[in-house]
């Protein structure tokens, strides 16, 4: 059984503090993009090679409802449809706490649904209510379709407010994946 503290920390991402500390100029607008699916593309072409894109993510910050990729001499803004990442696979994690949902991304960072990276309801840019999870940064990532019909079929219905909503608990946490 592993502690949820150890659990997380082994997961942390990595270089996610020293950005937040930086203080470059901005220099303007540069044509990137990330598309609702998670996908990057610059001056209207995909980037496919995976470390390049894992690259810019690794200085990606969502500051005022805007996204920049910010380094130590420069700072640039990006559009983003929704998010930037989508949640792709998952599994359980036995914890000290419970059973822990361990979440991987597109870019194949992994976190635990927590406090720290709670999963919360939200609208979609086509107004439907989607589950989120918080990163890092102000950064969230949207779970994929399958990853969501997945985990939907483990939720238990809860009344609330005459509502129905349907949870998962990870590492004793619930969190609403939908709601009635």
């Amino acid at each position: 059984m592993v502690n949820l503290a150890s659990l997380q920390h082994q997961l942390q991402h990595t270089n996610t503090s020293a950005i937040e500390s930086w203080t470059p100029p901005f220099c303007g607008d540069i044509p990137l993009h990330i598309d609702a699916a998670g996908k990057w593309h610059y001056q209207g072409s995909e980037i496919k090679r995976p470390a390049l894109v894992a690259l810019f993510a690794s200085v990606l910050l969502l500051q005022s409802e805007e996204y920049f990729l910010q380094t130590p001499v420069e700072k640039v803004r990006i559009t983003v449809a929704d998010v930037p990442f989508l949640i792709t696979d998952w599994c359980w994690s036995t914890t000290d706490n419970g059973p822990a949902l361990v979440l991987t991304t597109n870019l194949q960072h992994q976190l635990v649904a927590s406090p720290q990276h709670p999963i919360c309801l939200r609208a979609d840019p086509q107004h439907q209510i989607l589950p989120y999870i918080t990163l890092w940064r102000g950064l969230q990532a949207k779970l994929s379709r399958n990853v969501y019909y997945q985990l939907a079929e483990q939720t238990h219905a809860v009344y609330c407010n005459k509502q129905t909503h349907y949870q998962l608990k990870s590492a004793g946490y619930p969190y609403t994946l939908a709601i009635t």
